[in-house]
């Protein structure tokens, strides 16, 4: 079995999978190159979570809220604003269809969004950042398990 936290991102990169204007650009890795045919793209990690344990016996029940990182990527020398807006506009839609994630946590929610721009190659690289926080509960000696 895979932990929760590893379903939940496999979840969220099936389900931005073929947006319209990504397509099947979605990858689950920080370090991933994005460049030429794999933009416009999704680069989709996690990055903190945070534990709170709600029982005292063991084993305890744990709630975990994790920071998914969805980070898109937009070559253009002109609207990529726009371009960025629409990409995350399919993705906001796209992930409040469903808040369990497969059953696998209690809430989704995107919490930030953070735009960055270089110039320095021959056509400008946009790149947003979306935040996207799911909760979930799991038993500490079973994190392959949802609650």
């Amino acid at each position: 079995m895979s932990h929760v936290r590893k379903n939940i991102r496999d979840n969220i990169k099936s389900v931005l999978t073929g947006l319209s204007t990504t397509r099947n650009n979605v990858f689950q890795s920080r370090v991933y190159p994005m460049h030429g045919s794999k933009l416009p793209g999704i680069l989709l990690y996690n990055k903190t979570e945070d534990t709170t344990y709600e029982t005292v016996s063991t084993p305890r029940m744990q709630s975990r809220r994790c920071e998914y990182q969805v980070e898109v990527y937009v070559k253009a020398t002109a609207d990529y604003d726009d371009t960025i807006d629409q990409i995350c506009l399919e993705i906001e839609e796209a992930l409040y269809v469903d808040l369990t994630r497969g059953d696998n946590a209690t809430d989704t929610r995107i919490t930030s969004f953070d735009a960055d721009f270089d110039g320095s190659g021959d056509q400008p690289v946009a790149v947003a950042i979306l935040t996207v926080e799911v909760t979930y509960q799991v038993r500490e000696n079973n994190p392959d398990i949802p609650i």
